[in-house]
């Protein structure tokens, strides 16, 4: 740690981070799919899952003031579609819950449990997420102190509103706050931007983007950010810090 900087907080993100999110979509919008097809067979005779997708998408270009909140999209997709379709919008709300589920069924990396329990030991840990997974119907309900979301916080990363958030809730400042996350420009960059320090979870050995200054540290798992934060204090300690 750079003297003067010992970390107490920090922010994690989760889709890609801590679990594989692409499986876990694709298996909530293929169970979704299935539940409208019994539930409201004239929307899914007209539409199939990519057409529902473009849907959706048009309506983020519509209402960028709910881009950030990933459910509410999906509801009011889904209202429309219901209202399109003559069915009653209840019938979305209840369409969510199914997805939101799934959404949940979520399978952490193997070292993830371990490593964020050693963690929050020493750590105040927060995930923070533009995803709608509800981290408290997960297996790792138990992992953080706190949980928070792009809906909650009013903006999706790259904003700085979500580290913000956290760091409020914690009472700490950039100089006391780390970020773990995958992606080079919503997690290491948006935070090295807005003053906080971000280490990169490269689980599958990917190359850094050629346009971006190297991250500080790179980790394939989170038992090497726990080792590398261990050496980092340990150092500290021997330097009197």
């Amino acid at each position: 740690m750079h003297q003067g900087q010992r970390i107490r907080l920090i922010t994690i993100d989760l889709d890609d981070t801590v679990w594989p999110c692409a499986p876990v979509i694709r298996n909530a919008e293929q169970a979704l799919y299935a539940w409208l097809t019994a539930r409201a067979p004239r929307l899914t005779a007209f539409h199939d899952a990519d057409s529902l997708r473009s849907h959706r998408f048009a309506l983020i270009r519509e209402r960028p003031d709910i881009a950030h909140d990933v459910t509410a999209v999906r509801l009011f997709a889904l209202r429309a579609l219901m209202d399109q379709f003559g069915y009653p919008q209840q019938l979305a709300d209840a369409a969510m819950v199914e997805f939101q589920q799934c959404r949940n069924r979520v399978t952490p990396y193997a070292d993830v449990r371990l490593a964020l329990a050693r963690l929050r030991k020493r750590y105040r840990l927060v995930s923070v997420t533009n995803g709608n997974a509800e981290v408290y119907n997960t297996p790792l309900s138990d992992s953080f102190h706190r949980s928070l979301t792009a809906a909650e916080a009013g903006a999706a990363k790259p904003d700085a509103a979500l580290f913000q958030l956290a760091m409020d809730w914690a009472g700490v400042g950039f100089d006391e706050t780390l970020h773990i996350g995958d992606d080079p420009l919503r997690d290491i960059e948006a935070a090295r931007k807005h003053g906080l320090r971000a280490v990169w979870v490269n689980r599958d050995g990917l190359s850094w983007p050629e346009e971006l200054s190297p991250p500080e540290f790179e980790v394939r798992d989170l038992h090497a950010l726990a080792h590398w934060l261990d050496c980092q204090e340990d150092t500290e300690a021997a330097d009197g810090i």
